[in-house]
């Protein structure tokens, strides 16, 4: 299953719980069983039907362009990040 780590930033809301194995082939899936294990992360990771603004998600190591839609494999590793912006 799938490996998913919580934020740092919202480890308050889930009681100290830092990563969950959960069930699923995409962000989104992985999102809803989060929601089941720990009601109200996801409306702090989602707006509607995608990932709130700033935040980005890394799959194994890579971030991904496609949000909610991106594929996860069954040892995936899976980490919410704040998304980096800046330039000159």
């Amino acid at each position: 299953m799938p490996r998913v780590f919580i934020p740092s930033s919202l480890r308050r809301h889930t009681g100290g719980v830092t990563s969950l194995d959960l069930e699923g082939t995409t962000i989104r899936e992985l999102v809803d069983r989060l929601e089941e294990r720990l009601p109200g992360l996801k409306d702090r990771l989602c707006e509607g039907n995608r990932l709130k603004p700033g935040l980005a998600v890394a799959v194994d190591s890579r971030i991904s362009d496609l949000g909610l839609m991106q594929s996860v494999g069954p040892n995936s590793e899976v980490h919410f990040v704040a998304s980096v912006g800046g330039g000159c």
